[in-house]
């Protein structure tokens, strides 16, 4: 692994688990309790470290968003960089869980292969949670302009690091499986490469069901394709709708299997793409 890239990651800081209020929804609890047992075991991991990004202040209180870093074997600066984003909405920590639950996966069995470098943003509301911040939709947010200070970090970062790609989970409304939203620039790869980014088999057996911008000629609105111009690479943007009927056990082992297969597919395609 190289040096440069561990000494980016190797620290952590107990600010960024906050004690949340006594009153909370068990989910919230329960993401608090696995956000610092996570933080913990990264400290332990020869993969995967806890980075949290920030500070960032929200009525005289400074917060930090949770981030953990996974490395493969023999990662370096040129290395592919994903990276991962959940809890958009403090009120429903499915998507948050399920990412913790993979973080924790490749903590114990770093398994993905070589040349990775992954970032996973478990939750992004951070001020609604735990200082009860309201009205906030961050899922919609445009990171060229958003005042949201979690999104001013997190255009900051994906300038700074220069992600091949963005990854979304989200929860879906009207769909027993799981809806995909694949964003500029798929087409171009595929028909550069030969190879798709994503294809149903990586679902089996849960149903999927591909979801499309109305007008794909439209200028991108929302996400972080609104900084793409800003960008050293033409990065798409995936997202995961998630079923709002599936429990927090369902939803993680779901999240976490697809997005591994997903991983390990786009690991192909990118090698592909570089004559490996």
């Amino acid at each position: 692994m190289s040096t440069h890239l561990f000494s980016r990651f190797s620290t952590v800081t107990n600010a960024a688990a906050p004690a949340i209020p006594p009153a909370v929804a068990p989910d919230a609890r329960a993401f608090a309790e696995q956000l610092s047992s996570l933080y913990a075991l990264s400290h332990r991991s020869d993969y995967v470290f806890g980075s949290p990004l920030g500070p960032f202040y929200h009525r005289a209180h400074s917060l930090h968003i949770p981030r953990f870093v996974y490395f493969g074997p023999n990662s370096h600066d040129e290395s592919l960089r994903l990276a991962f984003h959940a809890g958009f909405e403090s009120a429903d920590l499915r998507g948050s869980l399920a990412l913790l639950h993979l973080v924790e996966g490749l903590s114990r069995a770093p398994d993905l292969g070589q040349g990775l470098n992954l970032s996973f943003f478990p939750l992004v509301d951070v001020a609604s949670l735990f200082h009860g911040a309201t009205g906030r939709d961050l899922s919609r947010a445009a990171w060229s302009h958003s005042r949201a200070p979690e999104i001013d970090l997190l255009q900051k970062d994906a300038r700074a690091r220069g992600y091949h790609g963005f990854v979304r989970i989200e929860t879906g409304r009207d769909f027993d499986g799981i809806g995909v939203r694949l964003r500029d620039h798929a087409d171009e790869f595929i028909s550069t490469t030969g190879v798709e980014l994503v294809n149903s088999a990586d679902f089996e057996p849960l149903s999927v069901r591909w979801e499309a911008d109305a007008d794909r000629d439209a200028p991108v609105l929302d996400g972080p394709l609104t900084i793409g111009d800003d960008l050293p690479f033409r990065a798409f943007e995936l997202t995961l709708h998630v079923p709002d009927a599936w429990d927090s056990a369902t939803y993680s082992e779901a999240v976490a299997t697809v997005l591994k297969r997903f991983i390990l597919h786009y690991r192909g395609h990118h090698a592909y793409g570089l004559h490996l």
